[in-house]
């Protein structure tokens, strides 16, 4: 399923704030939650604000590096859920364009948004992971954008 990073907020838990990147899959009504960690939100939301504070942070430098070799992020594959107690792991696949040819590389989710926001890259959830792991819209609209959290 091709979708798109719908928005970065914040969700209040037992344990306190907690990040989450919202993944909308074309054509679904509902949202795929993914939580990840304060840096990692803030990677994803510079990248699609194209932020550039002057020197690379590490997801620029992977960028600039697979670039500066003769690659190019071609997509983003979240593939699986892994479940583990109440909750579960994601993970996806980076799928690179490089002069030996396409390679696909195991990474998170988080670091894996934060590059295709930085690049435009496409955006793929295996239809399982996006049954498994669905929440309805409405859950999500009271939640704050990352950027009023953390000063972006």
């Amino acid at each position: 399923m091709n979708a798109h990073i719908d928005a970065v907020r914040v969700a209040g838990t037992p344990s306190g704030p907690v990040p989450v990147v919202l993944l909308a899959p074309d054509g679904e009504p509902d949202l795929l939650p993914i939580f990840i960690g304060f840096d990692e939100a803030a990677a994803i939301a510079r990248g699609l604000d194209a932020v550039d504070i002057g020197r690379p942070l590490t997801h620029d430098l992977l960028l600039d590096v697979v670039e500066e070799l003769g690659g190019r992020v071609d997509k983003v594959v979240v593939d699986s859920l892994e479940s583990q107690g109440d909750g579960g792991t994601y993970t996806a696949d980076l799928h690179l364009d490089t002069p030996r040819g396409t390679t696909v590389v195991d990474a998170r989710p988080s670091d894996s948004l934060a590059l295709a926001a930085r690049t435009g890259a496409d955006i793929e959830v295996d239809p399982g992971v996006y049954d498994e792991g669905r929440r309805e819209r409405t859950t999500f609209d009271d939640l704050d954008d990352i950027r009023e959290v953390a000063d972006l």
